[in-house]
């Protein structure tokens, strides 16, 4: 779904007492197309849009309602929930709410949040209870002191030629089976409390998701931070794994060591052991990766305090959310410290935006060529806004930055069709797709699998496969648009976010039923014969 940018354009110029023709001629487009783009029927982005929120004075999230988009997509996902699938919502629904009454929108999508945190929490503590020997043990503890206690209940209740000494039996029965009682659920309680105190009711990744939109996947403190320390690095020698070394060794006493054993209990590619003041990285890493986790590591020793900021200002409310907050913080700085704002923005200008050309520039990975630029979001000196998705081989996502306006799935499997998953029958090897949502929306894809060296032969190389998105209207910026008709929509490729979420009925890659708007629709998954059907009846 998209934002109504058109609307906004018309409101903001009329209030600022602004004539279409006036409007026109400042952005350098005709007074006919301005008309077409207010009433939505031609899409606007890219400098035309910053030329538009320039001479309106108003500031370009505002205008492409990036925060309402985020609201919509919010939406779109607890209305696919099964449990409301079903109703008869009309299909304008939700950009109506959204539009009229924001604020009960935004209640509905927190209230389904913590809806489907309800659902993750319960559905873990069943999986303990069919699990967890201890806990059942104690279920059943309960359920015998449950029914010693209604036994001798009953007999009170039901006989009332007892004697005395026998009532006062039966009483004292019943309170010791209520104090046993009272201490096996006390120490149930006791197990679930420490299963909670590790489980947040929001997955720790759709908050790192929703600081990274709230952001605008750029941090200007952090940007700053890494200018300052690549130039100090830069002050004893070129940027590089060399200098890295050194500024580790001289100002926190860091030894980096490469290959030979690692440390014990950890198979990863590389360490760091801060009582031991060692960075271990594994003989088979390459080059990017080494540079990438020496300026990491170099970011969060030289800039705690900043790290530290930004996460106090951040919504976290588990101690593993803001671990992996804290870490991807670690990452961006590294990031941005290897590939710096302004320069690797302008080559990337000149490039086309060419992954490969700016790995060899920069020394990088493709992944994390990949990832810097969807952080190049600086007001006035925007890129080309891309969205990024990780998937492992099974389908599933394990990254997302997500981008207004394409609705990403937070987690779980995304459309079939989607090229991160055609990545995977060509390895290495770059896959660029058109692909339309039901919306009429439209972006290019563009993915490839990426593999990391082994370190033996019995050791496996997983594979995973990043994709880079962006509306269809920037593909002509990138090299990647390059030979591609993009006014043909013919050739563009039908998709959906997922099964769940898509409203094509005509998929036949479909793996769930349709979610129809109107609250009916046909029944892909149908039996064959119709109901009520009986052998032998009569035709």
């Amino acid at each position: 779904m998209r934002a109504p940018i058109g609307f906004r354009i018309s409101s903001r110029r009329k209030s600022l007492k602004i004539s279409q023709a006036a409007l026109a001629r400042l952005i350098g487009i005709s007074p006919s197309y301005l008309n077409l783009i207010e009433n939505n029927k031609r899409d606007i982005g890219g400098a035309l849009l910053n030329r538009v929120a320039q001479h309106l004075h108003i500031d370009i999230d505002e205008l492409a309602g990036r925060a309402e988009q985020k609201l919509l997509q919010d939406l779109e996902e607890a209305f696919a929930d099964p449990m409301v699938e079903s109703l008869p919502f009309r299909p304008d629904e939700r950009r109506e709410l959204v539009a009229q009454y924001p604020a009960s929108a935004a209640a509905l999508a927190r209230m389904h949040r913590a809806y489907s945190g309800a659902q993750i929490s319960a559905d873990a503590y069943a999986d303990r209870l069919r699990s967890d020997p201890i806990l059942s043990q104690f279920l059943h503890q309960i359920l015998s002191g449950v029914t010693a206690i209604r036994s001798s209940a009953e007999i009170l209740a039901d006989v009332p030629d007892l004697a005395e000494e026998e009532r006062q039996q039966f009483l004292s029965a019943i309170g010791r089976e209520t104090l046993a009682l009272t201490d096996v659920a006390r120490n149930l309680i006791g197990q679930f409390d420490i299963a909670r105190r590790d489980r947040s009711d929001i997955s720790p990744a759709r908050e790192i998701d929703d600081l990274l939109i709230e952001q605008n996947n750029y941090f200007p403190a952090l940007e700053t931070a890494a200018d300052t320390l690549r130039s100090e690095a830069e002050q004893l020698g070129p940027f590089g794994m060399a200098t890295l070394v050194q500024m580790l060794g001289e100002r926190f006493g860091v030894t980096v060591k490469v290959g030979g054993t690692a440390l014990e209990g950890f198979p990863g590619q590389y360490r760091f052991d801060s009582e031991q003041r060692t960075m271990w990285l594994q003989g088979s890493t390459r080059l990017a990766t080494r540079q990438f986790q020496l300026a990491r590591l170099f970011g969060e020793l030289a800039a705690p305090d900043i790290i530290a900021q930004q996460l106090a200002s951040a919504r976290l409310s588990s101690p593993v959310a803001r671990r992996l907050a804290s870490r991807a913080l670690g990452s961006y700085l590294a990031g941005a410290m290897i590939l710096p704002y302004g320069r690797f923005r302008g080559d990337a200008e000149v490039a086309a935006y060419d992954i490969d050309h700016l790995c060899q520039i920069y020394h990088a990975s493709y992944e994390q060529v990949a990832q810097r630029l969807v952080t190049l979001r600086r007001p006035g000196e925007e890129g080309v806004p891309f969205g990024f998705l990780r998937s492992d081989p099974a389908g599933r996502l394990t990254k997302h930055f997500p981008l207004p306006g394409l609705l990403l799935p937070n987690s779980g499997h995304a459309c079939p069709l989607w090229a991160i998953y055609g990545a995977f029958r060509t390895p290495e090897a770059a896959v660029r797709q058109v692909v339309r949502f039901s919306d009429g929306s439209r972006y290019l894809f563009l993915a490839r699998t990426v593999q990391r060296r082994t370190a033996s032969f019995h050791e496996h190389a997983p594979t995973a496969s990043i994709m880079l998105a962006c509306d269809v209207l920037h593909a002509d910026r990138t090299i990647y648009g390059a030979g591609l008709d993009l006014s043909d929509l013919s050739s563009d490729v039908p998709v959906g976010p997922s099964c769940r979420l898509c409203t094509r009925h005509d998929c036949s890659s479909r793996q769930e039923e349709a979610l129809s708007p109107a609250g009916s629709g046909g029944e892909i998954r149908a039996p064959l014969l119709p109901p009520g059907f009986q052998l032998g009846d009569l035709a």
